[in-house]
């Protein structure tokens, strides 16, 4: 299974944001949408990603709240990529190797998509899911073997 097959599954919604964005904006973006990531672009390219996790800690930082701080700031600078044909056990290592959520897809330089490391798990659940009862359904279809056909007939 690779990248292309969650992405044809899961649609083409993309959320984007420029870096200079107040991160007050952003944050409403997430918010309104129910999103845990927003890919960051600058004139039609990846530059970065933010996700919860670099919100919370510019939270933090930032004395419980965003402030006047912008994307820029805040965004992670060099976010895991992947293309169409990546197979989903090699994100699957990459995204648990970096402890990332979520994933843009590159087709060259083109932005095809996010993944994130639920659509991962639910397209390996899926397919093992699928797997299961292709087994079970060739398991119960096997030819019953006649008593005494395994004898030789004389």
């Amino acid at each position: 299974m690779k990248v292309s097959d969650i992405l044809r599954v899961k649609g083409n919604t993309l959320y984007t944001v420029p870096p200079e964005q107040p991160l007050a904006e952003a944050v409403q973006t997430m918010a309104e949408f129910d999103i845990g990531s927003l890919v960051v672009m600058n004139h039609g390219e990846l530059v970065g990603m933010l996700t919860f996790r670099e919100v919370i800690a510019a939270v933090v930082k930032n004395g419980g709240s965003v402030g006047s701080l912008v994307v820029r700031t805040v965004m992670d600078d060099a976010p895991l990529t992947c293309t169409p044909e990546t197979e989903i056990d090699e994100v699957r290592r990459m995204m648990l190797g970096r402890h990332a959520r979520y994933m843009p897809v590159l087709n060259g330089r083109t932005l095809m998509g996010v993944i994130s490391f639920y659509d991962v798990a639910k397209a390996v659940v899926d397919s093992q899911d699928f797997e299961n009862r292709m087994l079970k359904a060739y398991i119960r279809d096997w030819p019953v073997e006649e008593e005494g056909a395994a004898e030789p007939k004389l």
